[in-house]
This record gives C-alpha cells, structure tokens and sequence, in this order.
C-alpha cells in the first residue's frame, strides 16, 4: 500500500515540476514577444498612429447604449480590474486544460485591444502571455475609457470595416452617434466572430449573437427587461 502511495506522489510531484517548466517557458516566450513587439512600435506612437486615422470615432461621439453594449458583452468586469479579468481567466485556464485547447479565451477588452495592436489571431499560449504584457502597459499608460475608445476602433466588424466608424457607415449610413439602441447591440456583436457574425454572412446567427447582447445588458443592469423584450420583440424572437 505504500508504494502506491509514494507512486502516486512521485506522479503528482513530476506533474507540478512538468507544469512549472512549461510555465516558465511559455512565460519566458511570451515576454519575449511582448518585447520585439514594442521595440518595433511603442505602444504610444501605436496609439498615436490609429488616432490619426479619418474614422477614428471619439468616445463623446459614440451612444452610451453602445458602449454599455460593448462591456455587457465583452468584459462587464472591465472596470474593475486592471488589464485580466482573474475570475474569467481562471475559468478558462481550467476549461483549456481540460480540452487540451485554447478553445475559452477569458480575454478582457484590453487584453483584446493589445492583441489587435500588436498580435495575429493565432491561438498559441505564449502569443496569450504577450498580450497580457501589453494589456497591463495599456493599463498603466491609459485611462479605462481611452481602452474602450481605442478597442472599438480597432476591432473588426466583418465585410472589411475595422472600427466603428467604418462599421456604422458602411451597414447603417450613418455616423455611430446617431446609432439607435437596437443599432448599438446590433454592432457591438460582431466583433466577437466577425466572420460569422457580419451582416452579409447569415442574419439568424446575427441576429442570435444581438439576443445575446440585449440579454447581458439586463443581466448588468445597462439596460431594463421590458426594455430588452420590446427590443427583441422588434427585431423579431
């Protein structure tokens, strides 16, 4: 009985050992990527260059109905932690490990905004590491609401319109500050899955990830039920 137990403790010890080394290494690379990546650009002349953009859309230009949509959906935690959202990472630690995949992101709308900056769509643990390394200088260098600016104009939105100013003229005509409510959830869905989502792929997938928008923002108070059962009503159940 012993030496099953000693087995299993040996096991248990070479996993930890195994995890640590995989750990410091994907750490090691990721910090690494996060280095090559500023020495090329700085984070700031990155900023400075997408705030020169012609559709750059200031946050006093853009509904309060659309950026409640935005964190609701995205990172409701988004004000209150300081570049990864603890809770929603550990989450998806537990979950990758257990498919073996990075199939769960836990990513934050600035972990999000670091990878559009800096990063391909590639899904590889130390990629994820470098982007937490600029997400926590974005953190350090900007405020909460120069993030959700820069995020939303950087995001893709499907049928080749990055930002949203791009995006709400291009499928609503229109400039993003005279975007309606059922507009705003409308648009603050695509950037999840912009390939499956945009307008022109298929509309009940659109319209179910809109749902999913209205539905957060009652569960996070940016919006009342009755509110949120008109909107559906409209857009159609």
């Amino acid at each position: 009985m012993k030496g099953i137990f000693k087995f299993i403790r040996n096991i248990i010890i070479l996993c930890i050992i195994v995890c640590l080394i995989f750990g410091g290494t994907v750490v090691y690379k990721g910090y690494n990527m996060y280095k090559e990546a500023t020495s090329k650009i700085s984070i700031e002349d990155k900023v400075n260059e997408i705030m020169l953009d012609d559709n750059y859309v200031f946050l006093k230009d853009l509904p309060d109905d659309y950026i409640k949509a935005v964190i609701s959906v995205e990172d409701h935690r988004f004000y209150n932690h300081f570049g990864i959202d603890v809770i929603a990472l550990t989450r998806a630690v537990i979950n990758n490990i257990a498919t073996m995949s990075l199939a769960e992101g836990g990513s934050t709308i600035t972990q999000q905004l670091a990878k559009n900056l800096y990063f391909t769509q590639e899904k590889v643990f130390s990629r994820k590491v470098a982007e937490v390394f600029v997400a926590f200088e974005l953190e350090q260098k900007y405020s909460k609401d120069d993030i959700v600016e820069m995020y939303v104009n950087v995001s893709y939105f499907g049928d080749g319109y990055y930002g949203i100013g791009d995006a709400a003229k291009g499928y609503l005509n229109k400039e993003p500050k005279d975007m309606t409510l059922e507009e705003c959830t409308l648009l603050a869905g695509l950037p999840n899955a912009p390939s499956v989502y945009a307008l022109s792929n298929n509309s009940k997938l659109t319209l179910q990830r809109q749902k999913q928008v209205i539905d957060a923002m009652v569960k996070y108070d940016n919006i009342d039920a009755k509110e949120a059962e008109k909107l559906k009503d409209k857009i159609g159940k």
